[in-house]
């Protein structure tokens, strides 16, 4: 699939673009080229000394920013597939910086969209978030909206032989800035603090998300948003699994905060289709019938939602740990 294609990486330095890199040069020796796209020199010399390029010629580390439309379509020169990843993510500073988050996840969204039309790109996967599902915080409300920009991008390709899709998941399981890795450097002091004991969240690998990538890629027509269907956990189930002997201190659950996650809603139930693995949200103009046969899928029913509080597939105290030692720190003791 990705074998002597071109393929750039906004964002390539973080957790994602990392185990995408490495999942292509396992899977995909003859890749063409590797164009990791990041702002942040020091994460690239650093993820340089991991894909040396002496021992992976294919890959190329290029410095720029998506809110730099003219340093992004120099980089997209020559470029096969995109895998969006770049974002502001934190939702605190993007409370208090509202319009750096929206310059970077919005107008970085386009200048992304129109780079691969006037690049000869052949296909664009994004990077979406659970929060962009009813959003209640910024940086829900600007992954929202970059959603709607990708999946519109298809309406103005013309002629061009190219594809826009999203995926769109819940907390990745030991990413940087996420919950396990806030929780097991907290385990140290004694203390775990707990915004709500009702909390739930999606848990997805990133070895899970690269594959839903992977799928998109492979199989998009276009203008779907991929959604896996992933297990979820209790807030105190996870701090239970990961300290079990530590004071649980409730602080109140922060601003832009949900108790629950949602990644389809109701109102999307009209456009959602299912699949064994994923489902799909498409837009009202889709050709739903032609989605359907080409994923062999069903539509859900109305008045569906997907949300973290009400998921049928729950994690407990002992598979999150394996899950930890899995995927997050081989060596994690309780």
């Amino acid at each position: 699939m990705l074998n002597f294609k071109s393929v750039l990486i906004t964002g390539g330095t973080g957790s994602f673009g990392k185990k995408f890199t490495e999942i292509i040069l396992k899977k995909f020796p003859e890749v063409k080229r590797i164009v990791i796209y990041s702002r942040d020199e020091l994460k690239q010399f650093e993820m340089s000394q991991v894909f040396c390029a002496s021992k992976y010629p294919s890959i190329r580390y290029f410095i720029g920013d998506v809110r730099d439309e003219a340093r992004l379509k120099r980089a997209c020169e020559g470029i096969d597939v995109i895998i969006h990843a770049a974002a502001l993510k934190q939702v605190p500073a993007a409370e208090y910086n509202p319009m750096e988050c929206i310059k970077t996840n919005i107008m970085g969204a386009q200048n992304v969209i129109n780079a691969a039309l006037d690049s000869g790109v052949k296909n664009v996967v994004a990077l979406s978030t659970d929060k962009a599902a009813a959003p209640i915080n910024l940086y829900g409300a600007t992954k929202l909206a970059s959603d709607k920009l990708f999946i519109a991008a298809n309406n103005m390709k013309g002629s061009r032989d190219i594809k826009f899709s999203a995926v769109r998941y819940g907390n990745v399981m030991g990413s940087r800035g996420s919950v396990i890795p806030f929780f097991l450097d907290k385990k140290k002091t004694g203390v775990i603090p707990i915004t709500h004991p009702e909390m739930s969240r999606f848990n997805i690998s990133l070895e899970d998300g690269v594959a839903m990538v992977m799928y998109a890629l492979e199989n998009a027509l276009g203008k779907e948003i991929f959604v896996p269907k992933i297990p979820s956990y209790n807030i105190m189930t996870l701090a239970e699994a990961i300290a079990p002997n530590c004071k649980k201190d409730v602080i109140g659950i922060r601003a832009g905060e949900k108790l629950h996650e949602e990644m389809i809603t109701e109102s999307d139930s009209f456009n959602t289709i299912e699949m064994d693995k994923y489902y799909i949200i498409l837009p009202s103009d889709a050709n739903t019938p032609e989605y359907l046969k080409h994923y062999k899928a069903k539509p859900v029913t109305l008045g569906f939602k997907y949300n973290s509080g009400t998921n049928d597939e729950w994690l407990s105290v002992e598979q999150i740990r394996q899950l930890i030692k899995d995927y997050v720190d081989s060596n994690f003791i309780v």
